[in-house]
């Protein structure tokens, strides 16, 4: 047994049992009622292997730490540092860049540590033992160890260990959500269904990591392992590459460029200081001070800090980040797919609406909240004055077998069936207490619901004697019920009257609300009550209609969306009737559209009558994961960031295809968290439109830290490459160059990326994403360049060709002059539309930044140990007086003027 398996876990991996009979899919398992022998399940184990999710390779920590070096800027840095070292021999500065590598590194392995464990989370979700019949004797074994044929016994309570065709079934009740997501228990029977149907609609069959909530049942195993429905999620998952971040690409086509330029640049200044006769070495190490300087040393850390700053401010929303890059890419979405149930709205089944013979009345308040008033014509009642409203929901109390468990932490929720507990919290709103209505009247038999009868009944003890309380389908309880129940008296269940309920019916299920009618009659005392003289001669009560209910925030969250340029669509596995319903309710769907497509015609439809049809579809219903993936992929074909969410296990592969994967933290699965790039704390979808608007502040504020770093950078590149061409001595040493990337700009930089948004951020539609990340500012940049090197070297050349200055005189002069510039056109870079007189001085870390960096910058001048550092003298007050003077002409460089936008 325990030989090496050879095989996978299914042996007719292409064959839909659900469209077998059950002797057929004896017949093709090869297995029998009585179940395998010992020796029948020992090959079958070495043929197909254990029943358990196989997980591929895993990035270790150390990996991802590599991973950090990838990067081609701080590639680029790490050269700097080797030139600077043992070339140029300046120890100090290789050592600054080196600790700015490092520190870099770890930030962003920090973020990044949490390795994938989607595979490990499925494994948790299967059954760790089973009951199965082998040798015609019920056993339990470790639920690795089922193999396909074997006879599965399924008990209330039981978590399903792998995927099975029925073969019996009574009152047996599956929870499918972990696979489908949705909130509402599916009752299986192990009839033959002859059509090609989804998996949502396959009754007779039963799978992996779903777990028995009422009833029991019997089972062959078809399918275990990586070949059941979770196994096949676990692939998908495996499967899919992820893709490098939209910030990522955009950076890394910067470094790219960087280095070109810098590369150009060096070669230029080594020929021309060549031919003008300047030996090899001295030329080459020209050219490595020009390389240097064009390297923006801080610009990798800024970078991850402002992420990190960004995940920090939206954890503080709940939208907790796990991959750092995603911060940015929420910015530039343009469609989010939602799941429906428990995102969009509550997975809490509600009662909406009471139907009886005199009255209709809505019931407000969501959820298992006991919160809600009886609406009826717009005028509130008192549901207990209201003989056939109190009737009904006592009925709906007594024929029930849910129950309401109060948790300080997490509020309210429901034991049970979620119809049941709907239709109990209804009774509990009305001020019906169930403790107390349960022992007035005890119950004293009961016949459960069955899929083939579509009711339920109980037998109570009431002051009046034995009563039956029923519900079910309304067709059924309207066959059994030949009176009905009218304001306190009973009379006769006319034609009219079954017309009429069957109408309303109609009406409420064209609403997307589930429909139950209620019935009671008289009864006598009896040692057994029959089924059929039980449930006959009925007195017909009302309906209830439920719903699970939208969140009260997801309408204006999605109005918000619509506003700011970004499609909202639902992607479910609920009923199309439903999932429009819905839709339409919270404003997916607006007036005039009408395109809901369902996961039999996805798959008919081939990718490219996918992609023709996606950007106009808002809702997918009864979709399969495979489908939730195919949308998400055409979507992106179609150029679009998609955003995709989600709670269930079905989820994980369509979250981690998309752009940005967002799951749900309090009702999600471990498997969609460890998919997902980001995970909702609190399962809001006005989470994910915060979290939205977060992404296009941070990304704005980057191009502002931007243009500012790649700005500095080129004008000393210009300056150093200018003053080596003319045959002037270097304005610049490289510890004055790495105090102008690193802390002249860097602060600021930080203190940028903090900036507060512009008030029409959400009402604008989504930037570009194939825009670069430097679209739009390179006359500014160009600009700032030409005064900022002309403002230096006029700087250098009035102290040291005019005035006569020592070169160490003329080298701190130019260097404060370059580095007070910065400090003064930063207040430019704030807005691409308003100059620093109409956006003002009100950011605080700027200001900060800006007074501690000059005063540092200063001291250097004056502070004997930094004098010998940095190769600095004293300055005169006519000195300043130049500096100060021509350097607050970086206030002309001007956005307004100097931007190319639609508003300027």
């Amino acid at each position: 047994m325990d030989d090496a398996p050879e095989g996978n876990g299914s042996p007719t991996d292409d064959v839909e049992f659900y469209r077998y009979s059950t002797q057929e899919t004896y017949q093709k398992l090869e297995t029998r009622e009585e179940g395998l022998t010992e020796d029948e399940a020992k090959k079958r184990y070495k043929k197909y292997g254990p029943n358990e999710l196989v997980e591929e390779k895993k990035t270790t920590a150390l990996e991802i730490f590599v991973n950090q070096f990838k990067s081609i800027l701080i590639l680029i840095l790490i050269a700097a540092a080797a030139v600077s070292g043992f070339i140029l021999h300046e120890y100090t500065d290789m050592a600054v860049i080196l600790i700015i590598v490092v520190l870099n590194s770890i930030i962003g392995f920090i973020q990044e540590y949490r390795a994938e464990q989607a595979v490990e989370a499925l494994k948790q979700m299967v059954s760790p033992k089973c009951k199965v019949i082998r040798n015609d004797t019920i056993q339990e074994i470790p639920a690795d160890r089922i193999v396909p044929g074997d006879i599965l016994v399924i008990e209330e309570g039981d978590r399903i260990p792998a995927d099975a065709r029925l073969t019996n079934a009574v009152n047996l009740k599956i929870d499918e959500s972990p696979l489908t997501g949705e909130s509402t228990t599916v009752t299986k029977k192990p009839e033959l269904i002859k059509e090609e149907t989804s998996l949502a609609q396959r009754t007779n069959i039963v799978y992996m990591g779903t777990h028995a909530t009422y009833g029991r049942g019997k089972a062959i195993i078809t399918s275990t392992g990586m070949s059941t429905e979770f196994g096949n999620i676990a692939k998908m998952i495996q499967s899919i590459e992820e893709e490098t971040s939209p910030l990522k690409k955009k950076t890394e086509k910067l470094g790219r460029q960087l280095g070109v330029i810098a590369l150009i640049g060096c070669i230029m200044v080594f020929i021309v200081d060549y031919l003008n006769g300047i030996s090899l070495v001295n030329s080459f190490l020209s050219a490595v001070s020009l390389a240097v300087s064009a390297i923006p040393e801080g610009l990798p850390t800024v970078l991850v800090i402002t992420l990190s700053l960004g995940a920090q401010r939206m954890a503080r929303q709940n939208a907790i980040v796990r991959k750092l890059n995603s911060v940015e890419t929420l910015g530039t979405t343009t469609v989010i797919c939602s799941d429906k149930t428990g995102t969009i709205t509550k997975n809490e089944m509600t009662v909406r609406q009471v139907e009886t013979e005199n009255n209709s009345i809505d019931i407000t308040g969501e959820g298992y909240t006991r919160d809600g008033k009886f609406i009826e014509n717009g005028d509130k009642i008192k549901p207990r004055r209201n003989f056939e409203l109190e009737l009904i929901l006592k009925t709906g109390l007594l024929c029930n077998n849910s129950s309401i468990v109060e948790d300080p932490e997490i509020g309210p929720y429901i034991t049970g069936d979620p119809t049941e507990g709907a239709i109990l919290i209804a009774a509990v709103k009305s001020g019906l207490i169930p403790e107390k209505v349960e022992k007035e009247n005890p119950r004293v038999w009961e016949l459960p619901f069955d899929s083939r009868r579509k009711m339920m009944s109980t037998i109570n003890e009431t002051e009046n004697g034995l009563r039956v309380y029923a519900k079910g389908a309304p067709e059924v309880i309207l066959e059994k019920s030949n009176q009905i129940y009218s304001n306190g008296a009973i009379k006769e269940l006319t034609e009219k009257h079954r017309e009429e309920i069957k109408d309303k019916v109609e009406e409420l299920a064209e609403r997307a609300l589930r429909v139950l009618a209620f019935a009671y009659k008289e009864t006598e005392k009896q040692d057994e009550y029959q089924q059929e003289e039980t449930e006959s001669d009925l007195i017909f009560i009302g309906l209830m209609g439920m719903m699970d209910p939208p969140r009260e925030e997801v309408p204006a969250a999605i109005e918000l969306c619509r506003k700011a340029g970004i499609r909202p669509v639902m992607i479910t596995g609920d009923h199309e009737d439903t999932a429009v319903a819905i839709a339409r309710e919270v404003g997916i769907i607006t007036e005039g559209d009408s395109d809901s497509v369902t996961g039999m015609e996805l798959s008919e439809m081939t990718d490219a009558e996918l992609s023709d049809i996606v950007d106009k579809v808002s809702v997918y219903a009864r979709v399969s994961p495979e489908h939730k993936v195919r949308i998400a992929q055409a979507l992106r074909s179609k150029g679009n960031i998609v955003a995709m969410t989600g709670d269930g296990v079905n989820d994980a592969p369509a979250i981690k295809a998309a752009d940005i994967g967002v799951a749900m933290g309090i009702k999600g699965t471990d498997v969609s968290k460890e998919a997902a790039d980001m995970v909702l704390a609190d399962d809001n979808f006005a989470s994910i439109v915060r979290a939205v608007e977060q992404g296009r502040i941070i990304y704005d504020n980057i191009r502002k830290f931007m243009r500012f770093m790649i700005s500095s950078n080129f004008d000393e590149m210009i300056v150093i490459s200018s003053f080596v061409l003319a045959g002037l001595p270097m304005p610049f040493l490289p510890v004055m160059i790495l105090w102008l990337n690193l802390v002249t700009d860097g602060g600021p930089a930080i203190a940028l990326s903090m900036d507060k948004p512009t008030d029409d951020l959400m009402s604008i539609p989504p930037r570009d994403p194939k825009e670069g990340i430097l679209h739009g500012m390179y006359l500014f940049i160009a600009a700032y360049v030409v005064l900022q090197s002309g403002s230096t070297a006029a700087t250098f050349i009035w102290k040291y060709l005019i005035q006569g200055a020592s070169l160490a005189a003329s080298r701190t002069t130019a260097f404060m002059q370059a580095c007070i510039f910065e400090l003064v056109v930063v207040w430019n870079c704030r807005s691409e539309n308003h100059n620093v007189l109409r956006t003002g001085f009100n950011n605080r870390y700027l200001l900060a930044a800006t007074l501690i960096g000059g005063l540092l910058t200063i001291s250097l001048s004056y502070v004997p140990f930094l004098q010998n550092v940095f190769h600095t003298v004293p300055l005169t007050l006519q000195d300043w007086a130049w500096i100060f003077g021509i350097s607050l002409t970086g206030f002309l460089v001007l956005p307004e003027l100097f931007f190319r936008n639609k508003e300027n």
